[in-house]
């Protein structure tokens, strides 16, 4: 590629990735354009005119390489948005989405009613990749210590540094563990994004997950629950009194899950709904 104008570059990306039928090929174009030449949008519309050096078109071929290959953006510059925070990620862990923010809502209110009544508050988070739901409750509820458990430990590795990068380290430990084989002590509140995929949907789905995202971090095994399974029978033993557990659900699983949780003595006490309407995280408390 010989050197072009910015405004140049942006549409020959995009033209690339539409003629490459990726879906949102504007947006992600734009993203990756943004991140290799280092001029964001509004230098693009100041300055259209911006010569774009020969080795950075060249790194810019790779990067749109990569995504028509089904890497997703995110994962290409190594980030991602999620409740108002940056998160770094890595080949262990999965993108934070916003489905998952439902997940975060729902524990909110829980989390600050345990700090008013007793000032401070511990929560678990099973299979904490990047460390997201956990660092985004320690960022909104001051007085909240977390414990981020992980069986990878590239993940506790990548939860550590977003840790520290959101400034919530002194309240943040990583723990590597398979579910509850490492843990002890007691927390007001158990909360996971297990993986919920049924093992035989996998191949299915698109290549950014399927082929880019960590396979433990997906495969729920045969039916999808047995995750579920595991924290419903193994939750009350690390519960404080009146403690409860939340998990992120696929949008078909509510009644599932609900019957899993009833049959080890939980009651669901609190649903929400993810940004597309579909029932994505549930609250449960022993009856």
């Amino acid at each position: 590629m010989a050197e072009a104008r910015l405004a140049d570059v942006h549409a020959q990306a995009r033209s690339r990735l539409t003629r490459a039928g990726i879906a949102g090929a504007d947006l992600d174009a734009r993203l990756l354009v943004e991140w290799v030449t280092g001029f964001d949008r509004l230098e693009t519309f100041r300055n259209p005119d911006n010569p774009v050096a020969n080795d950075v078109l060249a790194r810019l071929d790779v990067v749109l390489t990569r995504r028509i290959n089904g890497e997703s953006v995110h994962r290409i510059i190594g980030k991602r948005e999620f409740f108002g925070l940056e998160f770094s990620l890595s080949a262990d862990t999965l993108e934070p989405r916003p489905d998952t923010e439902a997940l975060v809502e729902l524990a909110l209110p829980f989390l600050h009613q345990r700090v008013a009544e007793n000032g401070i508050a511990d929560l678990i988070d099973l299979g904490t990749g990047t460390g997201a739901i956990a660092i985004a409750l320690l960022e909104q509820v001051r007085n909240l210590r977390a414990v981020g458990v992980d069986k990878a430990p590239g993940a506790l590795a990548t939860a550590r540094e977003n840790a520290r990068l959101n400034k919530v380290s002194s309240r943040f430990a990583a723990l590597h563990s398979n579910w509850f084989a490492e843990v002890t002590g007691g927390f007001d509140m158990i909360i996971s994004n297990p993986p919920y995929i049924r093992s035989k949907d996998i191949p299915a789905l698109q290549p950014e997950v399927s082929v880019h995202d960590p396979i433990l971090a997906l495969d729920g095994g045969p039916d999808g629950l047995e995750p579920y399974r595991i924290i419903a029978a193994q939750a009350d033993g690390h519960l404080h009194a009146r403690g409860a557990v939340a998990v992120e659900i696929g949008f078909d699983q509510r009644a599932d899950v609900e019957a899993i949780f009833a049959g080890t003595g939980f009651a669901l006490k609190g649903l929400q709904k993810d940004i597309a309407g579909h029932e994505r995280a549930m609250l449960f408390m022993k009856t």
